[in-house]
């Protein structure tokens, strides 16, 4: 799955997605500081998900009308970046877009989110940022 993670999310949770196989374009790796619109343009650019912990990304999303591939907004506060890292490569794994049994598809213009009490994707967890 190609993935855009922008300056918010752990350097853990990128090196576990990409030793799980994921390609990831990390913002701080690229051009560190770049804007949010920046950020959102490779992900379009790549048709990449966006992964975040930034939930200004939901302004450019869905109140500017920014089409994307998808946002993932990480809320894992509290946690070591260890354990969000398996939780976020867990809920990666559960619901990629090409896996029929995936009961949730934020990758496909919505957006999902990771909360440590569910360990997994959720519509539930936070507002669809991106109307289907």
């Amino acid at each position: 799955m190609n993935l855009v993670a922008d300056e918010s999310v752990d350097r853990q949770i990128v090196e576990q997605l990409r030793r799980d196989g994921h390609s990831i374009w990390y913002v701080p790796e690229m051009d560190p500081g770049i804007p949010d619109d920046a950020v959102l343009d490779l992900a379009n650019r790549e048709m990449a998900v966006l992964l975040t912990a930034d939930k200004g990304f939901g302004e450019l999303a869905f109140r500017q009308g920014r089409l994307t591939a998808g946002i993932v907004l990480i809320r894992l506060v509290g946690l070591s970046a260890n354990s969000k890292a398996a939780l976020v490569a867990r809920a990666v794994a559960e619901h990629h877009p090409n896996d029929p049994r995936s009961g949730c598809t934020p990758w496909s213009g919505g957006c999902g989110g990771v909360r440590p009490d569910l360990g997994r994707c959720s519509r539930d967890a936070i507002s669809s940022w991106v109307p289907r």
